[in-house]
């Protein structure tokens, strides 16, 4: 069994939510925003995805074996 990550499913489901909206949504920002507050939107995305992939390779560890 491979060790579970410090989100939830649920949370992950949101997580990967999150990261495809803000994705999505900087270029219509960059596009529609002549400020550069769009780039929000890409560092917000940017987090998200570092706590996925952290959360990926949490899983990806094998299990430490129990002390006997």
């Amino acid at each position: 069994m491979r060790s579970a990550g410090f989100l939830s499913e649920r949370q992950r489901r949101f997580a990967w939510l999150g990261f495809l909206l803000a994705a999505f949504q900087a270029p219509i920002a960059a596009r529609l925003v002549d400020d550069a507050s769009w780039l929000f939107a890409v560092v917000v995305a940017l987090v998200v995805a570092t706590v996925i992939l952290a959360d990926d390779a949490q899983r990806r560890r094998p299990e430490a074996e129990a002390a006997e």
